[in-house]
Formats: structure tokens, sequence, C-alpha cells
């Protein structure tokens, strides 16, 4: 096994989780950050990171990270960091090919003795059933005997400035003792938050699945109370705080649930266990709540405009917010589409506004062109649907100066006070 000081490393997949990993390690070890997108490489050789994630002036701390495209310049790494996505496809199952092409890519240059660690969300059992035999089939090497494998899953939390990779304990694994030693030695250089060795790759795969699953099926709980205690009238918020003055009420509170990791990653848990004759109700269940929570608030929304007499059918909505969480550019899997795909069966016209928000980007993924600036007495209904700084900044009055003279304006986030807005979620 190669010693810490002959490191040098090979981070595969530059994005929200793989690029903030690439400049920690960048300022300690020889580090090669590879992307197959020429663009994303020329602007992260330029400084700049379109995903907000890490800063010009922390990319220039980095001093022996370099940026590459062509796969030729990961032959001098000896430790290979991946970092690919891991989606569901329209089916809802998991779509595992950008990991088994990166783990082909690994099987073109992985050599004897080196250390091949995936960080990607799995179902348990994925690293070592599904692709670590690619990389045995490509490059002609036996496992745990030429080359050896770790697991470490990413703990990224896009848009959070407080919690970073540095700051996040690490949970890590390996395919032998040795190797898992070996691992979890190589993230301490970076990670100050510490790290927890796992007993098995197995396991460690499987920790980091059930976190977005436990927190998915804990809004799906509030989500479906606040259906609930919308039909008996009550205010969700209120309820809530209330609840939340006894120490061990957990702080959740109703809304979309989008991203690449909560509304993602159950479906790879549940998928295994179909694989293996379980089925699991509870945590499918949650999804299906949080799944329609789109088209509930496009029910709400157009109960209330009818009950105030509002046209519906060719009415103006605006959508304030199009990313799947706050202060954050990041447009994978949000839920926001979902409202607006449900007023548009309604016959309204919706508008986004999104000022996180890059516009080729969004037009690129949901054939979506936010509008650069709201015009005065304009919509017919308004919906706060995430919960940006600017949005906050604005206040009541501003976002009430982009209705008519008679609108609905909807709340999803809690933004603003109870009594400045006509309905909340």
């Amino acid at each position: 096994m190669r010693y810490l000081e002959t490191v040098r490393l090979g981070v595969i997949g530059l994005g929200y989780v793989g690029l903030p990993l690439a400049v920690e390690f960048g300022k300690v070890l020889p580090t090669v950050g590879f992307d197959i997108d020429a663009r994303r490489i020329g602007e992260l050789r330029d400084g700049l990171d379109h995903t907000l994630e890490v800063a010009p002036e922390l990319l220039t701390q980095a001093t022996q990270l370099s940026f590459e495209c062509d796969a030729e310049a990961l032959r001098a790494c000896n430790v290979y960091i991946v970092t690919v996505p891991t989606p569901i496809d329209a089916s809802r199952r998991p779509d595992l090919m950008p990991l088994l092409r990166a783990s082909e890519l690994l099987g073109r240059v992985v050599a004897q003795g080196d250390v091949v660690i995936y960080e990607s969300t799995v179902y348990p059992g994925a690293t070592e059933e599904d692709c670590i035999p690619v990389i045995e089939r490509v490059s002609g090497l036996a496992y745990n005997r030429d080359f050896f494998a770790g697991y470490s899953p990413e703990r990224i939390n896009p848009g959070d400035k407080a919690h970073r990779v540095t700051t996040i304990r690490k949970v890590t694994s390996g395919s032998t003792p040795e190797v898992a030693e070996f691992v979890d030695a190589l993230y301490r250089r970076v990670i100050t938050a510490g790290t927890h060795k796992a007993s098995s790759i197995a396991v460690a795969e499987a920790a980091k699945v059930i976190e977005n699953t436990q927190r998915d099926i804990n809004i799906a709980l509030i989500n479906e109370l606040s259906v609930i205690f919308n039909r008996l009238a009550i205010d969700t918020e209120e309820v809530l705080e209330a609840a939340g003055t006894k120490w061990n009420f957990l702080p959740f509170r109703p809304g979309l649930v989008g991203g690449h990791c909560i509304g993602v990653d159950p479906y790879y848990l549940t998928h295994k266990a179909q694989q293996v004759g379980y089925h699991p109700e509870m945590i499918l269940a949650g999804r299906r709540i949080n799944d329609g929570m789109g088209a509930y608030v496009a029910s709400q929304l157009v109960k209330e405009m009818i009950k105030r007499r509002l046209h519906v059918q060719g009415a103006r909505v605006l959508l304030m917010g199009l990313t799947f969480k706050e202060n954050c550019p990041d447009l994978r899997n949000t839920r926001v589409v979902d409202i607006l795909a449900e007023l548009e069966d309604y016959g309204v016209e919706v508008d986004v506004f999104d000022p996180q928000v890059n516009k080729a980007a969004a037009e690129a993924a949901y054939a979506i062109c936010p509008v650069e600036q709201p015009a005065e007495g304009t919509y017919d209904a308004i919906i706060l649907a995430v919960a940006h700084r600017e949005f906050h900044e604005l206040g009541g009055c501003a976002i009430r100066a982009w209705g008519k003279a008679d609108h609905v304006l909807y709340d999803l986030k809690y933004v603003l006070p109870k009594e400045e807005v006509d309905l909340r979620l």
C-alpha cells in the first residue's frame, strides 16, 4: 500500500461535490481535477466556478491542483476519487450510466497498486457489484490483488457557507483493512471535522443513502400534516412553532422536495430493497407525498383564485424561485417545475423570476426563460416558491406591487409574515 506522501490524486467529476474536494486536496497534495466538460475546465482555469461553491480566491489557494479534460492526464495519478452524478431515470430507477462510464475511464488508466474511491451516492453493493467489475474488465487487473477500492460518501450541502466539505465529518471505508486505514488517513489530511471509519464499503454506502431517506420521510410527514391542517383551517407554521417548544421535536417544515439528493436517493434504496424481495412501503409513501406537493400547491392557488372570482384560464402567475433550494443556483431536480406544469394545465400563463439562476442553464434544462424583472401590476397571483435572500430583502410591499389590484400571494417558504400573505403552505 502506498504511503500518503506518495499520493498523486485524481478527482473525476468537478461539479458541486468534486470541485470543493479537489480544491481542498489541491492545497496539500498533487491533484488533477478531471471533467469531460471542456467548457467547465476552461472556466475553472480562468478562476470561475458557475456553481458558486468555490470562490476565485479559494481556487488560487489550491496551488497543487490542475484542471484537465484529457483522460491521459490521469495516468500520472495513483489514487482516484469519483464524484460523478447518480441520477434516476424517467421511471425513477437508478441511472448508473455516469458512474459506469467513469469506471470505464478508470479501467483505462488504473495501474498496479492504485486505489479507487467512490463518493457518488448509490445503493448498498453498487461499488463492488456494479463499478469494480467494469474496472476489472477494462483494465485486466484483479480487484484486491492489483488495485483496491474505497467508498466515502459525499456530504456536500450546496449553497451552505457554514457547513463546508472540511467541516462535515466524513464516513470512510476500504476494500481491505489496510485500504480502509489508508482511505481514512487520506481524508483526515483535509477533513478538519474528523472521520468515521465504517466496517465495510456496503455499510458506508447504506449510511449515505439512509441520511437523505430519513430526511425525505420527515419532510413527507410535515407535508401531510400541512394538508390536514389546511383542511382544519389551522396555520401549519403556528402549529410547528408551538410543537417546537419541546426539546426533541425535529424542526422540519413543509415544502417542495427536490435537488440531487433528497428527492433522488430514496429511489436507490427502494430499488435495491425490491431486488432482494422487500417492498419498502414507508419510504415509497413518503416519496409519493413529496412528489405530489407541486400539484397540491397549484390546486390550492386555483381554489383561492376561484374564491376571489379571479378568472383562472388565461391568468398570469409569477413563480418566484426556480432552484431546488434557497441561495443557490442549483437547478437539479427542482420541483418548482411541477407547479409550473400543473398551472399550465389549468390554462395559466406562468412567468418565472429567480435572480440566482443562470438563464441559459434554465433554458437548457427545462426550456424555461426566466424574466429579468417582473413588471408592476401584472400578475393575478404570485407564488413565493424559494426563500432566496433577495426575496427576503424585497419585503411584502415590493412583491405585492407586481400583482394586479386584486391578486393572490401564496408563500410556500414563510418568507413573509402571515398577515402579509393570502396563503401559506
